[in-house]
């Protein structure tokens, strides 16, 4: 989970964003950090960049399939 110190270097966002789950392999569509929703695993991405596939990052079963959800926007 992403966690911070000072608020004074963080802005409230209702970006869209926030709300798609993107497939493992799709590029992201802004740098930040996306969180697995299966799993919890945070990663860091820049915009463009691919997430991680299936066979890059892989939970049980019982959690469901990878998918990427942007948890913090960095501008």
């Amino acid at each position: 989970m992403a966690v911070y110190q000072d608020s004074s270097y963080l802005i409230r966002c209702d970006h869209f964003d926030f709300n798609v789950r993107r497939a493992p392999g799709t590029s992201a569509s802004v740098s930040g950090i996306y969180r697995c929703i299966g799993c919890g695993q945070e990663i860091v991405a820049k915009k463009g960049q691919s997430l991680p596939e299936y066979e890059e990052h892989t939970h049980g079963f019982e959690l469901g399939p990878p998918r990427w959800q942007l948890i913090v926007f960095i501008l």
